[in-house]
């Protein structure tokens, strides 16, 4: 397989230059060869990924969490994530999540926020999410009871429960949060570590695979 090949649907689909400024997606290392054989996906490139990823002859791996800092020993594979760029992208990772929800058409809101409206209760809304995501936390600081709607982040949305809040939001969805911004929330939060990662490698796959 050609790895640019394999790279430019990537980017076709989030394009590179859409990421954060403070963002290190792309190219992490860029071996000089053209053509791998084994790719190995992964949502953080960690010491014991990269090890694994050697023991199984892989001759690339593809990430979406970037590294700031590529250790040395990290030599001889070829290394590419996309990160905040595969977030924003129109079908990525925070519209797959509502499509696979079966919730309805999702109004965007920034480069991050997704909306949609649907009626339901806290309680109902946590065994639907449970459902794909077993390890699912949630906190309810207001003891609201009903839910007309709700925001998606699929990364880490902290940032964004005020905006949520705002636009008339009763519960917001995500997949990262900080201890102190769940305290203070005046809406419903919902978060799992494992929301992402289950749907971002069925993503790559279908970019990867998909006719040219």
């Amino acid at each position: 397989m050609d790895k640019y090949e394999i790279i430019k649907k990537i980017e076709e689909f989030a394009p590179p230059e859409t990421a954060e400024d403070w963002d290190c997606s792309g190219w992490l290392i860029e071996t000089g060869k053209r053509y791998v054989n084994k790719i190995m996906l992964a949502l953080t490139i960690t010491d014991d990924v990269v090890k694994q990823a050697k023991e199984q002859h892989c001759d690339m791996i593809i990430s979406h969490h970037p590294l700031f800092f590529v250790p040395l020993h990290y030599t001889g594979i070829d290394l590419y994530c996309a990160h905040t760029n595969m977030d924003k992208a129109k079908g990525g990772t925070t519209d797959k999540l509502i499509e696979v929800l079966g919730m309805p058409d999702a109004s965007v809101c920034g480069e991050f926020l997704r909306i949609a409206e649907y009626e339901t209760t806290v309680e109902k809304f946590a065994r639907k999410l449970s459902e794909i995501s077993p390890n699912l936390r949630y906190v309810n600081n207001k003891n609201i009871t009903k839910l007309e709607k709700i925001a998606f982040c699929a990364g880490s949305g902290s940032e964004f429960i005020q905006e949520a809040f705002e636009h008339g939001c009763d519960a917001l969805v995500t997949g990262d949060l900080k201890f102190h911004t769940v305290l203070e929330s005046p809406i419903v939060l919902l978060t799992s570590d494992i929301l992402k990662a289950k749907y971002l490698f069925w993503m790559f796959l279908n970019l990867l695979f998909r006719p040219v």
